[in-house]
């Protein structure tokens, strides 16, 4: 029961995460008129969070292998907390950017300390419905940072977006103190011999890459959702402020139910038919079924955008929790940090060029044409580029299925787990 109780914790800690790092998109507009800046100024504003998020991927994944969740993702979760809230006191575009660097660096903890302690609190064939229970998460933070904000925003400012809830989010971390494991790390015992991975095998396997450039892909479409979808809405389609938080909010909140039922059906499914080959169909027609976004550029007024934004994010949504599903599975317990801080270095190098690659396209005109073509297509590159992965895991599960066949006198046959690297 304790385990679920955390889980939920976990659940509100990536909520007001995606709220406090969501915050920038929903004010840029007034950002920009205050500030006096121009679309490409406040892409890299809206790029300024991942560079350092980014970079500190792998250094959290390491840290929380050898320390554990508790205390590095409390302290973590107070720096980001009062760095959000600092923004409400810029006085221009240098003051953003230290803030968001400061964020970057302590969100980084995050993501990695729930996904670690969903890997080990929950085995592989109950894992999905946690998995998507977090992911969920992603997307009620910004639908309620959409809809809180927008509200905030319209009667006193951004600046007191940033404010509320920066400060007001310092209720979690006592909650946090008082459930969470105190240790979660595994150490080797005494006279264990230590458990060698196979790193240099793993850099030149074709579907190491194809996951990488997939991964790059899919998360273009997502963070040009994130951080330029606000502005897309009240530049492009017309949305007043309160109209564009609720707008926004449909499909989120829509995306987060989606995100749970599918981890629910995907976890009987692969029950039944099997872990690998549930969880690819569900990231082939996931990801096809993002690039809906396309329609924007085919449609006019307001009317068709709720519809179309609905049903390309929960698309994504039943692609994205099959990804990070399978991605925490197959990596060893011991190393989950480091597997998943690598693949989010990958989400955060995508995070980084979008809004700062929709900046420059917009021009004068602050046409999104252009950028939503590109936004559109990417879901499509993933499919093709993860599909060519999954292929190249399934060799592998089978050859090895077959070898240990062969080695204990049986015939090959089919395996229904993730491969290879398995818990040490």
């Amino acid at each position: 029961m304790r385990r679920w109780i955390v889980l939920a914790l976990v659940f509100f800690g990536i909520v007001i995460s995606y709220i406090d790092r969501g915050n920038l998109s929903l004010a840029a507009e007034g950002i920009m008129r205050d500030l006096h800046l121009q679309p490409q100024a406040m892409g890299i504003l809206l790029s300024v969070f991942f560079w350092t998020y980014a970079l500190c991927q792998i250094p959290a994944g390491l840290l929380i292998d050898r320390y554990g969740i508790r205390m590095l993702y409390a302290g973590a979760f107070v720096v980001w907390s009062l760095a959000s809230a600092s923004i409400a006191l810029s006085r221009g575009p240098g003051d953003i950017i230290a803030s968001r660097l400061v964020l970057g660096v302590a969100e980084s903890i995050g993501p990695l300390a729930s996904l670690v302690f969903i890997r080990r609190s929950f085995s592989d064939s109950e894992n999905g419905l946690p998995v998507s229970i977090y992911l969920a998460g992603q997307t009620v933070g910004p639908a309620l940072g959409a809809l809180v904000g927008s509200a905030l925003m319209a009667h006193y400012g951004w600046r007191m977006l940033f404010a509320a809830t920066g400060l007001g989010a310092l209720v979690w971390p006592p909650f946090w103190m008082a459930l969470a494991p105190r240790q979660t790390a595994r150490r080797r015992t005494e006279g264990q011999p230590p458990v060698h991975y196979p790193w240099a095998a793993m850099l030149v396997h074709p579907a190491f890459w194809a996951t990488t450039i997939g991964a790059f892909f899919f998360n273009y479409y997502w963070w040009f959702f994130m951080t330029w979808m606000p502005a897309y809405l009240t530049l492009a389609r017309g949305f007043n402020t309160i109209s564009m938080g609720r707008t926004l909010s449909v499909p989120l909140f829509a995306m987060a139910v989606t995100n749970i039922i599918s981890g629910i059906v995907a976890d009987r499914l692969a029950a039944r038919y099997g872990f690998l080959k549930v969880r690819v169909l569900c990231l082939m027609i996931g990801f096809a079924g993002a690039s809906l976004l396309l329609l924007l550029n085919v449609t006019k007024g307001q009317s068709p955008v709720i519809p179309i934004l609905v049903a390309s994010i929960c698309f994504f949504g039943v692609a994205n929790s099959s990804f990070w599903t399978l991605a925490q599975s197959m990596a060893p317990a011991a190393i989950v940090g480091r597997v998943i801080g690598y693949l989010n270095t990958i989400s955060q190098v995508a995070g980084s060029i979008a809004p700062v690659i929709t900046g420059y396209t917009l021009g004068p005109q602050k046409d999104f044409h252009f950028a939503i073509a590109i936004a559109g297509t990417c879901p499509l590159l993933a499919c093709g580029f993860l599909f060519i992965a999954a292929k190249g895991i399934e060799k592998s599960v089978m050859g090895q299925a077959h070898a240990k066949a062969m080695l204990s006198g049986g015939g090959a046959s089919e395996t229904n787990q993730p491969p290879a690297i398995r818990r040490p």
